[in-house]
């Protein structure tokens, strides 16, 4: 039997907003002079860069970038971070930056060089992104389509972090749709980025081993640190342009799609096998939750209490364990509580 955690409210999400389109308008920029190809550090200009990303996850990329270029042999630095913009949080009573914004600000980076557009192809934003001369742009769960007149800035381009192996899990929830579909394997891509939807030229992957009882969150963080090391491994051949010549194309004919999660599938059904409920948990861990409709009663219940776990009889004569129960509006405790509160009332599933 699988054990999983039962939620039976979904956390609130966050809420876009017009807010302004960066943190601090970049007014004035020098040019970046061109790249002189000499091996000493200090008789070399660093290649600027532009890293876009959003979520926790995408500050490990971050981090990864930073070290890396304070080292005095980096042939780039981390000129700009693009991130979304300012949204409300905690249930809409704070405007808070992105995760990414607030550990750049953390680190030191300068508030001046960290823009938060509604768009990716906003002209004031796209103006300044052009000032920047980026060398290269990078991505890694930014969340907002990149038009072309955004893409042809680059000299060498935009590479991105996505943790499937493509072709396989195009789209927004890649990590998501793969546990949810109980896979026993999957990984991270380094890819160009062209105007198809994850479609462009692979440069590297590498593939994981997927435990059975991993969830979402844990598993993304995994494929982000590996995409992360896979990025500084390939970022030379990035940058003298070879990475574009050995670069393979994907096959678009064994392309499937991860498209995002809707909060109305977190909805739990107990016709389905123990294995796809488990699956589900475990993809939709985080957000939006899984959730389930019990009916108490006194009563003729088909939910039993073992050794610590809700035992939920599934389709095709499968149990399910549930070890943790979190009713609307109330903390999330474990079953053996649960059970204890209910007085000798019994649950019957819907």
């Amino acid at each position: 039997m699988h054990s999983y955690r039962w939620c039976g409210s979904m956390p609130s999400t966050a809420t876009a907003t017009t807010a302004t389109t960066m943190i601090r308008r970049l007014c004035c920029l020098q040019s970046v002079s061109p790249f002189l190809p000499f091996s000493s550090a200090s008789t070399t200009t660093k290649k600027p860069l532009v890293f876009l990303g959003a979520p926790q996850v995408s500050a490990i990329v971050l981090d990864k970038l930073l070290n890396a270029s304070a080292s005095p042999h980096s042939l780039f630095e981390v000129a700009a971070i693009v991130t979304q913009p300012p949204a409300r949080r905690d249930r809409g009573k704070k405007l808070a930056l992105s995760p990414l914004a607030t550990h750049a600000l953390d680190r030191g980076f300068s508030p001046d060089l960290i823009f938060t557009p509604d768009k990716a192809g906003d002209d004031a934003f796209l103006s300044n992104l052009k000032a920047l001369q980026p060398h290269l742009c990078i991505t890694a769960a930014y969340g907002n389509i990149l038009p072309t007149k955004f893409l042809d800035i680059p000299s060498l381009g935009t590479v991105n972090i996505h943790p499937s192996l493509l072709p396989l899990y195009r789209g927004a929830a890649p990590v998501q749709r793969a546990l949810q579909d109980g896979v026993k394997e999957t990984g991270v891509s380094l890819a160009f980025t062209v105007r198809a939807l994850d479609a462009g030229p692979i440069i590297a992957t590498e593939t994981i081993q997927v435990d059975d009882q991993i969830k979402a969150p844990d598993l993304l963080e995994l494929l982000f640190h590996k995409g992360s090391e896979l990025l500084i491994r390939e970022l030379p051949s990035i940058l003298d342009g070879s990475a574009r010549l050995k670069a393979q194309p994907q096959d678009d004919s064994k392309a499937t799609l991860a498209p995002k999660i809707n909060s109305d599938e977190s909805w739990l059904s107990f016709d389905e096998e123990a294995y796809v409920l488990h699956n589900k948990v475990r993809a939709f861990s985080g957000w939006p939750g899984t959730r389930a409709r019990v009916l108490v009663v006194e009563k003729n219940d088909d939910v039993a209490f073992v050794d610590g776990a809700l035992l939920f009889p599934c389709g095709r004569g499968t149990t399910i364990e549930v070890l943790e129960v979190q009713l609307p509006g109330k903390k999330t405790v474990n079953a053996a509580a649960f059970w204890n509160g209910l007085r000798g009332q019994k649950l019957k599933k819907l």
